[in-house]
């Protein structure tokens, strides 16, 4: 945005800082929110604190250094706030899991450490974050956010005191986190529709287990070598040998395959085309199959053998089936991506399509958090202020959302004005 459309909707900014921002406890505080988030929407190749306020008339450096860096303000109940606005307004078809890097010189950077970077496709100096994103195929919103802090940052006492992180945090891993985002959102009172996650997520058979646990909806990526055994799979348990001694306990007399091996089975004929949106170039479509198995594994029994357990009963061995969604574009010699998911089983194959690959909003949502509103341009060093500028970063991307979603109300145009065009996304 440039500096006459940031002016056009000063009064609409003014009202949802005052809302969202309600949570914090002084009025210069809530003008400085207002000041940073101005600075993020303007028009600008660096959204560091220096360059925001070298472009805004009332940008005072030290002020904002102090506002993200030192100041004591909450930002859970701002992240609160903004999530129950844009549920509210974009009413979302599932929540997306997913993680974002952040390159970083040094050492002495909250959580940077060298780790896989999808910034730059390697291993590299970087932060990781993890967040939760609402999604429809018209507008996302991300709802929360998580810190990754790599195994090394745990007991590092010195950078843990230099970067004021607070004793309960500490090393968890990604899927973990994601879960703890699940949790805390629920105790807002607010639960997804349905859950989706990259492979990164959905590889791990406990983490779908969590998910079921806590009774959500996913449709989950997975890679091509997890294993599973048909629907129709029946496990066995041999006949017990004499009278006395444990009765032997039913399983799978047949050992599972992969779910690659499982879908090129199924043949080219078990495909067919499936259109999930409208793209730049036309409708974009592909080849898919949908199949009912029960994945397999000692990561997926375990947490089936111990609720038995606890419930004083004995596993009868039978493995929960789920969907199997393949895709084999009849360009490629063999599939090219597969997802499990927990739906019902009349589900339509196209609904699993749609939701398998809505994911697509992420990426929309990255570009736009980091391109246009300065998500990784963040140059301070501490806990609080990394949470304190991706928690403004996600309230100027919901201000924008709401903007593009509001009713277009053509405003007169005068002679010092451009025109009457109401703000957009960047």
């Amino acid at each position: 945005m440039d500096a006459h459309e940031v002016m056009r909707v000063r009064a609409k900014l003014a009202l949802f800082v005052a809302d969202v921002f309600a949570s914090v406890p002084r009025k210069d505080q809530r003008a400085k929110g207002d000041c940073y988030l101005r600075g993020l929407m303007l028009d600008g190749r660096r959204k560091s604190i220096q360059a925001m306020a070298g472009r805004l008339p009332d940008g005072n450096e030290q002020n904002l250094q102090q506002f993200v860096n030192q100041s004591t303000w909450d930002p859970v109940p701002v992240r609160r706030r903004i999530a129950e606005r844009m549920l509210s307004l974009i009413s979302p078809a599932a929540w997306v899991i997913d993680d974002v890097s952040f390159p970083k010189d040094g050492s002495m950077s909250v959580g940077v450490a060298p780790q896989y970077c999808g910034a730059l496709g390697k291993e590299a100096n970087c932060q990781v974050a993890v967040s939760v994103h609402a999604v429809t195929d018209a507008a996302s919103c991300p709802l929360n956010w998580r810190l990754f802090l790599p195994e090394q940052w745990a007991a590092d006492t010195e950078r843990r005191r230099r970067t004021r992180i607070p004793p309960a945090a500490s090393h968890r891993e990604k899927w973990l986190l994601a879960l703890d985002m699940l949790d805390e959102l629920a105790g807002w009172g607010v639960v997804p529709p349905l859950v989706v996650a990259d492979a990164g997520y959905g590889q791990n058979a406990v983490f779908r287990a969590a998910l079921q646990e806590r009774g959500l909806a996913y449709v989950v990526a997975v890679r091509g070598n997890i294993t599973a055994h048909p629907e129709d799979a029946v496990p066995l348990a041999p006949p017990r040998q004499g009278s006395t001694g444990n009765w032997p306990q039913p399983r799978y007399r047949q050992a599972p395959s992969s779910v690659a091996a499982l879908a090129v089975a199924e043949g080219r004929a078990a495909f067919a085309k499936v259109t999930w949106r409208p793209g730049s170039r036309g409708a974009l479509y592909s080849s898919f199959a949908a199949l009912r198995v029960r994945p397999a594994g000692r990561a997926v029994e375990r947490p089936l053998r111990t609720r038995a357990s606890a419930e004083r009963g004995w596993w009868d061995g039978v493995l929960p089936d789920l969907w199997l969604l393949v895709e084999w574009p009849p360009n490629e010699e063999a599939p090219t991506g597969y997802w499990l998911s927990n739906l019902p089983p009349g589900t339509p194959i196209a609904e699993l399509v749609r939701l398998a690959k809505i994911r697509w909003r992420i990426e929309h949502d990255y570009r736009e958090l980091k391109h246009g509103l300065g998500l990784d341009h963040f140059e301070g060093r501490s806990w609080p202020g990394w949470h304190h500028h991706v928690t403004l970063v996600t309230a100027a991307h919901a201000f924008l959302t709401e903007q593009r979603l509001s009713p277009k109300v053509p405003t007169p145009a005068s002679p010092s004005t451009k025109s009457s065009t109401p703000s957009r996304t960047r």
